[in-house]
């Protein structure tokens, strides 16, 4: 999968944070929601712009970011 197809940034939207494509749904909210115990049917039913290809997009970015933290992925 290649994440840049459903992650974003936008100096317009959420002060540059990656976001999902076409939402102000950022990363780290989707990963809080995670966090907090959401499922991904709870997220999807929340958030009907959200796709669960986007969600999987966001572990893809982290996994990125995880393995180059010094590359910033600019956007």
């Amino acid at each position: 999968m290649n994440w840049q197809d459903h992650i974003v940034s936008d100096n317009q939207v959420l002060l540059r944070k990656p976001t999902i494509k076409g939402t102000r749904i950022s990363v780290e909210l989707a990963l809080e929601l995670f966090s907090a115990g959401w499922t991904e049917k709870q997220i999807l039913e929340s958030y009907p712009t959200v796709t669960a290809e986007s969600l999987r997009a966001v572990f893809v970015y982290l996994k990125e970011f995880i393995k180059d933290p010094f590359c910033k992925f600019i956007l």
